[in-house]
């Protein structure tokens, strides 16, 4: 999400570091992800059956994604076909695992 944010906040606002508002929603971000039940399994967002975010974050999220993500192909071809593969799986709700995947996570 780093990159993403990155790649839209230098087009968008200003070359160099992040605006104030991209870094909050890059923090926002974090500890989002720092709390969802998948852990290190998580699922791109496309394939989550979980809302992370608040609604005005989800919405930016989603313009940030929509803005940067053809983007990273050119710039991070790596991240993205690995973001590609993990979109390939299928996200099981967390209701859905067992006790011990729970606790192993």
């Amino acid at each position: 999400m780093q990159k993403m944010v990155g790649i839209y906040c230098a087009a968008h606002h200003r070359a160099g570091d992040l605006c104030k508002e991209c870094a909050k929603f890059l923090d926002y971000a974090e500890v989002r992800l720092e709390k969802c039940p998948y852990g290190e399994d998580k699922p791109t967002c496309s394939n989550c059956p979980v809302h992370c975010y608040k609604s005005n974050y989800r919405a930016r999220a989603k313009a940030i994604m929509r803005y940067a993500g053809p983007r990273m192909l050119l710039r991070h071809p790596i991240l993205t076909i690995a973001h590609y593969l993990d979109g390939r799986r299928r996200a099981r709700h967390p209701r859905e695992l067992t006790r011990q995947e729970r606790l192993n996570k």
